[in-house]
């Protein structure tokens, strides 16, 4: 079993996938990742040798940030944004969509509502509370 960046990788998938489960590792940097250490991308993560495994773990730890530090960096870029008092960091704080999109319609994910059918609001007149 591969333990890259304190992530057990998966042991049936293809390695250019499985380093994907490393948090800020895409597809790209897996690729990338793969080409420096002279690592066949179709090669199933159990197949891998030891030699292989500690190449790619030596890049992934000196070249990219990953795991708890990147989420660490991202967490401090959304606190700075809102003690500055930036729109970007009100709209984290409000837990709404930050990059331009519109809320009318289309932001259920962000703001974590039910589906709901857009109605006026009001309640029909015989119905009760």
């Amino acid at each position: 079993m591969a333990r890259i960046a304190g992530v057990n990788l998966p042991v049936n998938k293809r390695i250019v996938i499985a380093l994907t489960y490393l948090y800020g590792v895409g597809k790209q940097n897996a690729a990338v990742i793969l080409k420096a250490a002279g690592v066949n991308e179709n090669i199933r993560t159990k197949d891998l040798s030891e030699a292989d495994v500690n190449k790619i773990r030596e890049i992934v730890e000196k070249k990219y940030v990953t795991e708890g530090e990147l989420r660490r960096q991202i967490m401090a870029n959304v606190r700075r944004l809102k003690e500055i008092g930036s729109y970007r960091g009100s709209r984290h704080a409000k837990g709404l969509p930050v990059r331009g999109q519109r809320t009318k319609t289309n932001s259920r994910t962000v703001r974590g509502n039910k589906r709901m059918t857009a109605g006026s609001g009001r309640k029909a007149a015989g119905q009760k509370t």
